[in-house]
């Protein structure tokens, strides 16, 4: 007799098979990364030294990337790293569950419905591959035949559509958690008392609209809009950031069109071609080096350093707090790792010497964000791929801006120390970092000053692109790690993993953006804004405090890629329109979107804080009052830097 025990029984088995299935492709996909790395070394020293560079490095890490993503898509959605916000179906999860595994099996449905679409549209390019022999590269110098990178894409979204199956089956298994009868038979008393039917009535009826609108005979901006705020309803409540908007995307372009094969064709060119770019290499390169940096603890190194020089000042330990972030954001690029490293560093030698807990928790969430500004920065990278500008001059710009932020912060904290004691120390003992000698701390910083060298001094010489930086400072900071003995062979491979998983979050939701943008050219809602706010008279610093607050809003609920993904597509034209720098608007816009990450009621940063932290007394309110210095802090400078334009542009 099929029982609910039995289908639970048969649910874990599929989902621990799936589980391990997904796990093996992901981490060969990560190996992957780390050969890539090496690939790039090895061409920086043929062409440096032996004046004999490596044929086809480009076009193997251009094409190798989009393979990466969709064998390591799976796998990331297994293990929850598939970005998405908790706004709505957090809450519901805990209130309402019953509601809550209702959403998330339509999410569900979505995300295999988006990755079968991907499969079908792939298909007929890997046949034509394989029957064709297509190759990349260039005859008689390099080529390699196209057909694996298509059968990886292809694979790789059909155990998408798989995993997000197995997914379905944990939410039926959930939903039917008493285990007397059959899920298919399921009764009033199985599930207890179903809460949370209103909510899902109201959620189920927007549906409804929607595809009542699906059929409606609108224009083409109609669409447009009716397909943006769709998105901004489904992400809101929790659906996967990139399946919303390629899917919503998907049938936009199908509506404006009015045929399904473009659609078809577009999304299936955004999955191959998007990110099949060289410049798209940077990302996963820099998520393995600031991994692996936090693995060497060299943010600890520099911590004590800096503590160790700034001991006897007010506020000194907060001070050497932001000035260690601004160090090992300066060669990681990864705001998230700042604040885990230096909560777990900063936080507990700051309360032992008689900080105030709020305030070392605020310090430590607060400074972390400048490892979004500080060059090398992800976001920033992201940003340039999005505006389509370049990275170096992006990164040019962000010197004088994140000098200024540290220094704010620095003088912020300084004048807290001496204005409001309380707000800072709650005892009045001496701060004494002992052990250290100049000696010592030159040996601690020499390793973090060569890694600095070798990522920034390679990009602003030119000696580097910024994919190479990424390749070179991996491979740097990994000797680094060897040689002081922090990097065992599971370390290294929890390192690899996770580098995968983070990159795939960030590069599939470029692939969406790519869609996306698709969609919004198609609709001319761009264009039709432009004009709309040249009209309106408000000239380029009205329109920037508008769009600085709707970010910031955005921002205590979305994470910051995701912020960027959907308003950059409708604000460049703005911008450009009104006669307004693009590397000047992508520094402001980081800035800004980081703000977010300070504030409730998801402030991501102060998540990732309180998951860190030893004392589970703390509250995030307690994180949260902390940091609310450094949100004003981080206005105040936001509003200098848009009033102010040339301080960003001095190095152009």
């Amino acid at each position: 007799m099929f029982t609910a025990a039995t289908f639970r029984r048969q649910a874990n088995d599929t989902v621990g098979a799936v589980s391990a299935l997904t796990g093996f492709v992901s981490g060969a996909a990560s190996i992957w990364i780390f050969c890539l790395m090496l690939l790039i070394c090895a061409d920086i020293i043929g062409r440096s030294v032996f004046n004999s560079p490596v044929q086809g490095v480009a076009e193997i890490v251009a094409n190798s990337i989009v393979a990466i993503v969709f064998l390591q898509a799976a796998h990331a959605l297994m293990c929850g790293r598939m970005t998405r916000t908790d706004l709505i179906l957090g809450l519901l999860e805990e209130e309402r569950p019953f509601a809550a595994g209702a959403m998330r099996i339509l999410f569900h449905l979505a995300g295999i419905a988006v990755f079968a679409l991907i499969a079908q549209g792939t298909w007929p390019k890997l046949v034509d591959a394989w029957v064709e022999e297509e190759f990349f590269g260039a005859q008689g110098v390099f080529t390699a035949p196209v057909w694996p990178i298509k059968a990886c894409l292809f694979g790789g979204a059909l155990l998408t559509c798989i995993a997000f199956a197995t997914q379905v089956l944990n939410d039926i298994k959930e939903i039917a958690n008493d285990g007397r009868v059959s899920p298919l038979k399921v009764r009033h008393s199985v599930i207890g008392k179903p809460k949370g039917w209103p909510f899902l009535f109201v959620f189920l009826s927007l549906l409804a609209i929607g595809y009542a609108i699906f059929w409606a005979d609108l224009g083409r901006v109609e669409i447009g809009l009716a397909a943006i705020g769709f998105m901004l309803i489904l992400i809101f409540s929790g659906a996967h950031i990139a399946v919303v908007l390629m899917l919503l995307s998907f049938l936009g372009i199908w509506l404006i069109r009015d045929n399904p094969t473009v659609a078809m064709r577009s999304l299936a060119l955004a999955a191959d071609g998007a990110i099949n770019r060289y410049l798209f290499g940077v990302v996963p390169l820099f998520v393995l080096m600031g991994l692996i940096v936090d693995a060497a603890d060299i943010g600890r190194d520099a911590y004590r350093v800096a503590a160790w020089l700034l001991q006897r000042v007010r506020g000194g330990l907060g001070i050497a707090t932001v000035a260690a972030n601004a160090v090992f954001a300066s060669i990681t690029g990864i705001s998230i790792a700042s604040a885990a490293v230096f909560s777990r560093v900063a936080v507990p030698q700051m309360v032992a010497n008689g900080y105030n807990n709020r305030f070392a928790l605020g310090v430590v969430a607060g400074s972390s964000v400048l490892g979004m500004l500080i060059p090398p920065s992800l976001l920033l990278i992201i940003y340039g791929v999005l505006a389509e500008q370049s990275v170096g001059a992006l990164f040019l710009a962000a010197i004088v801006p994140g000098g200024i932020l540290a220094f704010v912060f620095g003088l912020g904290i300084y004048l807290m120390a001496v204005f409001r004691p309380r707000s800072v120390m709650q005892s009045d003992r001496p701060v004494i970092i002992e052990g250290e000698t100049w000696v010592t701390a030159v040996q601690k910083f020499f390793p973090i000053a060569t890694l600095m060298v070798i990522v920034l001094g390679g990009i602003y010489s030119g000696f580097f692109t910024p994919t190479e930086a990424g390749a070179a400072g991996a491979a740097a900071a990994i000797l680094v790690a060897i040689a002081k003995r922090n990097l065992t062979w599971a370390k290294f491979w929890r390192v690899l993993v996770d580098t995968g998983l983070v990159s795939v979050s960030i590069l599939m939701l470029i692939i969406a953006a790519s869609m996306y943008s698709r969609m919004l050219t198609l609709s001319t809602i761009p264009q039709e804004t432009t004009q709309f706010v040249a009209g309106l008279g408000l000239g380029l610093m009205g329109f920037m405090m508008i769009y600085l607050l709707l970010v910031v809003i955005m921002g205590m609920f979305l994470d910051s890629t995701s912020i960027m993904l959907i308003l950059l597509p409708l604000c460049l034209p703005i911008v450009t329109g009104l006669g307004g720098d693009l590397i000047w608007f992508g520094i402001v816009t980081v800035i800004a979107v980081e703000i977010g990450l300070l504030t409730p009621p998801f402030g991501l940063t102060v998540y990732v804080v309180k998951a860190t932290i030893a004392d589970r007394n703390t509250t995030l309110g307690d994180i949260f009052v902390g940091t609310f210095p450094f949100v004003i802090m981080m206005t105040l400078v936001t509003l200098l830097l848009t009033l102010l334009p040339s301080l960003s542009l001095m190095f152009e």
